[in-house]
């Protein structure tokens, strides 16, 4: 990791997270107060983006902290099933 980049600790997550329950919120009145089908969509996909940007963080602190763990402890066993584990959270994806 760059010395620049900063891995988000979990109370600054925990505040991205409140935000994006906040905009799902701002959608659930839209589609009550039957709102422009554009806007609605707009802001879904706002809440997706800003949900991919959390799971990202997440990910990127896992592999800094407990993949990096895995590889430097010397346990081969330990550093497979960090990667099996990350290859399944990655492959839901798709």
């Amino acid at each position: 990791m760059k010395k620049t980049e900063k891995v988000t600790t979990h109370e600054e997550t925990l505040n991205r997270l409140a935000r994006i329950a906040g905009q799902v919120k701002g959608v659930r009145k839209m589609v009550e107060e039957k709102k422009y089908c554009i806007d609605i969509v707009t802001q879904i996909q706002a809440v997706r983006s800003a949900l991919r940007s959390v799971e990202m963080q997440i990910l990127k602190k896992h592999m800094h902290h407990c993949v990096n763990e895995s590889f430097t402890s010397g346990s081969q066993k330990e550093a497979d099933e960090k990667m099996d584990e990350l290859l399944r959270v990655m492959k839901k994806q798709y």
